[in-house]
């Protein structure tokens, strides 16, 4: 209890620290001091102990891997770093990027001297590197299954099936991604510091280009028939899978890891997140699945309920789609 009389500290002014505090915390600092300089004389590069970099996006499919895995694995902020870099404006495409992800990807990982540059080499290194040693199920080849072209998350969100689609991309936000691609890549490719880069600019540019000409309605018409073709089967093989394999690798309950994720349900939960919300889904609570119904013309298989519903309880799930689904 404060003294009716008693003199409050001034918050203004620095109150007297003691003595043993002092030289604790001259001893703390010393020893930080004292600690880099010997990795320092013995040779050790400043990336060694240094936090690793977590290159991402909040809008990217794969890049809410590593997210939900940095949560479910107990990594704090003080753990990584993080960089954003804005695909929507085409950012991966600068030559400084490329020089540490020659394919322009996220998620990236720079860590002790290395970069990591695929979404199942970021995951693992922080599966491995967890520092309170969570355990969590390891990887399986499923991982490499989830990534297969044919089940790629990505292309839906530019295709088209049909002449109705395709007027609703070109008028929309898909339209507005392509261009941005498009001027980042004119614009990097440009530049002095392409030159390493040159047969990575040239595929880009042709392969969005095509993308952007069939949006603006330049293409030939055989070109924009195609497109419709494989955005159809594209969609196809993504019905089969969810209908007829997903649920046969899918467990009654709970998760591919087991009672709680693993290492594989980090990619599958993105990859599923981007499936329904292409199908026009945004809810991430546990009924949120169900719109993806839109595309499959059918009930949503009760293992994928269930998957769904086991995710949207996590921590980690309401953290990564606060915003909704992406």
């Amino acid at each position: 209890m404060v003294q009716p009389n008693a003199r409050l500290p001034n918050p203004l002014i620095p109150q007297p620290v003691s003595a043993s505090a002092q030289r604790s915390a001259l001893v703390l600092c010393l020893g930080q001091i004292l600690n880099q300089i010997q990795l320092t004389e013995l040779g050790v590069p400043s990336h060694y102990y240094s936090k690793p970099i977590l290159y991402t996006f909040g809008h990217s499919v794969w890049a809410a891997v590593p997210e939900l895995a940095l949560i479910e694995l107990g990594y704090t902020q003080d753990d990584i770093q993080k960089k954003v870099v804005n695909l929507a404006e085409g950012e991966n495409f600068a030559p400084a990027f490329l020089k540490i992800n020659p394919q322009g990807t996220l998620p990236t990982l720079e860590a002790e001297g290395e970069a990591y540059t695929s979404t199942a080499d970021v995951t693992s290194y922080l599966v491995v590197h967890a520092s309170n040693r969570v355990a969590v199920a390891p990887g399986t080849d499923f991982i490499r299954k989830i990534h297969e072209d044919q089940y790629d998350p990505n292309f839906p969100m530019l295709s088209a099936r049909h002449e109705d689609e395709l007027q609703s991309k070109a008028s929309g936000f898909s339209m507005t991604f392509v261009q941005n691609r498009q001027n980042a890549l004119a614009k990097h490719s440009g530049t002095s510091q392409s030159a390493n880069h040159r047969e990575f600019y040239d595929a880009k540019i042709a392969e969005n280009g095509k993308v952007l000409s069939i949006y603006q309605s330049k293409a030939p018409e055989n070109v924009k028939n195609s497109f419709f073709e494989f955005s159809r089967a594209h969609w196809d093989t993504l019905k089969v899978f969810i209908l007829n394999e997903l649920p046969d690798i899918l467990p009654e309950n709970g998760f591919l890891g087991g009672d709680k994720p693993g290492e594989d349900d980090f990619h599958l939960a993105a990859w599923l997140v981007r499936i329904v919300f292409v199908a026009g889904g945004g809810d991430s609570s546990k009924d949120g699945v169900h719109d993806i119904e839109k595309e499959l013309g059918k009930p949503t298989p009760a293992k994928i309920v269930s998957y769904w519903t086991a995710w949207s309880g996590r921590k980690s799930w309401q953290e990564v789609y606060a915003s909704g689904l992406h």
